[in-house]
């Protein structure tokens, strides 16, 4: 199974300078670049990734709009609060407030991703009036559950996520199809060197929602998938095959309903499509943009 981007170089090297911003006492750390022409473009990663995940596809998007790329709180370069439970809850405050500081009244391209999209489309779903095109690269749901049980597990979990960092050496690497290099796994081990700066890694499973559980997270859910039925917010959908989080047949039963969608198949894939298409997905969505854009100004 290999059909990645294998006839251009995908980059080990971060070539971006990193900015912070407080929020509540906290940092925040963000990329920012690219030109100030368009709605600003906000890339939200997923677990266990940071805005590392994005260097690769955001050189095609940025010469033709301003690019935004966080650090979830308590990721990547973005402090790390000690009691703070990383909770969905705890993460949408600190990205509301990100988005509040950052780009307090601008119209935001929202390109998600793994957890990214959960947060993205609650955002999403309660600033409509602020939501541009919307590009989507795999999303969190109730569906998904079945593949992190064991993370869930009180005492199996924390041993394997915490004491093993298994997101990182495991479930990362494992869900790439191209073999990342040590250059490449060691940006993504540097902020979680220590057992206790994993518990960002470690929450997230814990909150997705199974049966209703936990409930604060499982009503946000709902809420925003039937948001996603019945706006007509222009989207993107990428997804690849066999995929982990998106299969063929969320994509039949789900992606297909949407309105004013545009789904992009990209081959062999199974969840991080951002190390396997860096180019492919960069070069969509400046494409895809520069159409939006065309559309809006009636050309």
């Amino acid at each position: 199974m290999m059909a990645y981007d294998s006839s251009e170089p995908i980059s080990a090297e971060f070539p971006f300078e990193k900015r912070k911003v407080k929020i509540v006492g906290a940092e925040m750390a963000y990329v920012d670049t690219g030109t100030s022409e368009g709605s600003p473009t906000v890339f939200l990663h997923g677990n266990p990734t940071s805005s590392y995940v994005w260097r690769n596809i955001i050189p095609h998007v940025s010469s033709g709009s301003r690019c935004i790329a966080p650090d979830l709180i308590g990721f990547g370069d973005s402090d790390k609060i000690l009691g703070l439970e990383y909770r969905v809850v705890d993460h949408q405050f600190y990205l509301d407030a990100f988005l509040d500081a950052v780009l307090p009244t601008e119209k935001v391209t929202l390109v998600i991703h793994d957890w990214g999209s959960a947060l993205g489309f609650d955002w999403a779903r309660r600033h409509e009036d602020l939501c541009a095109p919307c590009t989507k690269l795999g999303c969190i749901s109730p569906a998904v559950a079945r593949h992190f049980r064991p993370f869930r597990d009180p005492k199996l979990g924390r041993e394997l996520l915490i004491n093993q960092n298994a997101f990182i050496e495991m479930v990362l690497p494992l869900n790439v199809l191209r073999h990342l290099s040590e250059e490449e796994m060691e940006h993504y081990r540097r902020p979680y060197l220590e057992p206790e700066s994993r518990e960002p890694l470690w929450r997230f499973p814990n909150d997705i929602p199974i049966e209703g559980h936990p409930a604060d997270v499982w009503e946000k859910v709902i809420k925003y998938i039937d948001w996603l039925l019945h706006t007509t917010v222009p989207k993107l959908f990428f997804w690849a095959e066999p995929g982990v989080v998106i299969t063929k047949e969320t994509v039949k039963g789900l992606v297909e309903e949407l309105q004013n969608t545009k789904i992009v198949f990209l081959g062999p894939g199974l969840h991080y499509f951002q190390e396997d298409y860096p180019h492919t997905i960069g070069r969509e969505i400046a494409q895809w943009l520069q159409l939006r854009g065309k559309i809006e100004k009636g050309m």
